[in-house]
């Protein structure tokens, strides 16, 4: 009867525990969600309701009237002016595919050796890192206006020239255009490389560095420590500089792309507008979230060797615990057939019941 009281009294408080333990991870659950509404709430207001509002621009045809906005819905009529009429948008576009395709890693190339370099134990470490951060401060619209007015942006005339013949006499135009643009504004392109800098400094700085210890006791060189080590510590970080890059240079206010779409915004034309400008906003979005997956599946699609042995090693290690559950709910199930049979009085050991 004891026996039975101590078991009724556990049961109870297994219960109770269960309920408690229930409501501490309900409370725990709202706690969350009332420090991270506020982001939800800014999500919803400064960003769903934007790109539903772009959206629905990009399907009307919108007239300014003295009354308000006045709409007519004109499908995908605005998209396929864009993409079949329009005589700017699409070289626009190309020269911004060549020239983001090229000019990302240029910087993030630039951006992870600067980097390098000043992890390493040389004086004056905190001025060098102002000087390569300082353009981060200082190129802001009107100041690279007056940078870009007096010319201190830009390789000069003269050296621009033979480059730009030098590279037309091996491409194509479309191809050679871009390129020559780029090897053109390469002073203000590195200049956006400051925040990279920090980016991979931060990273090259938590590698540990027993890691290139063991590395060079066991004879391995500078370069293969820089392949084996280095790149697959920063991976991740490679992938976020990629994306911060491709941002940057979509957003930035001198892209020509960017003064496309705000000439069209504001043009008074019939055909043009709001609407136009919305529609043309969405293909340049779509083409710039192409490219991020396109520096995604290169930088992330190709696991490391050492990855894939352990991802193979998981997986046979998760087959073998199936196969060991397995086995065990055989054994218990014969056990239990064993204890019936033997209750019957059909066998008196396991090995007859076999």
């Amino acid at each position: 009867m004891k026996d039975i009281t101590v078991q009724r009294a556990a049961k109870v408080k297994k219960e109770k525990n269960k309920v408690k333990r229930g409501q501490l991870s309900r409370r725990k659950a709202i706690t969350g969600l009332i420090f991270v509404s506020p982001w939800i709430i800014g999500a919803i207001l400064f960003l769903i309701y934007p790109l539903v509002t772009s959206f629905w621009y990009a399907l009307n045809n919108i007239r300014i009237t003295p009354i308000g906005k006045n709409f007519n819905f004109v499908g995908t009529g605005n998209f396929t002016q864009i993409l079949l009429s329009d005589p700017e948008f699409i070289p626009h576009i190309v020269d911004y595919l060549v020239s983001t395709l090229i000019s990302v890693p240029v910087i993030n190339v630039f951006a992870l050796m600067i980097a390098m370099m000043l992890n390493q134990r040389i004086k004056f470490k905190g001025p060098f890192r102002l000087i390569f951060f300082l353009p981060v401060i200082i190129v802001s619209g009107p100041v690279m206006g007056m940078l870009s007015a007096e010319g201190a942006v830009s390789v000069s005339a003269l050296n621009a020239q033979a480059i730009s013949g030098a590279i037309s006499n091996f491409l194509p135009y479309y191809l050679a255009e871009p390129i020559s643009d780029i090897f053109t504004n390469m002073i203000m392109i590195l200049w956006y490389s400051g925040v990279q800098i920090l980016i991979f400094l931060s990273g090259l700085q938590k590698i540990d560095k027993s890691m290139y210890e063991a590395a060079k006791i066991d004879g391995g060189s500078q370069w293969e420590c820089f392949w084996k080590i280095t790149l697959p510590n920063i991976k991740s970080l490679i992938l976020l500089n990629c994306v911060y890059t491709v941002v940057y240079i979509s957003g930035n206010e001198s892209n020509a792309i960017i003064v496309l779409i705000q000439r069209a915004m504001f043009s008074g034309t019939k055909e043009k507008g709001y609407g136009y400008a919305s529609a043309m906003a969405w293909v340049y979005s779509l083409v710039v979230v192409l490219i991020v997956l396109l520096f995604a599946g290169l930088i992330m699609g190709r696991k490391d060797v050492y990855e894939r042995q352990a991802k193979k090693v998981r997986k046979q290690m998760k087959k073998d615990r199936r196969t060991a559950r397995k086995i065990e709910r055989r054994n218990a199930r014969n056990a239990r057939k064993f204890k019936k049979a033997e209750k019957k009085g059909k066998f008196t050991s396991y090995e007859d019941f076999e």
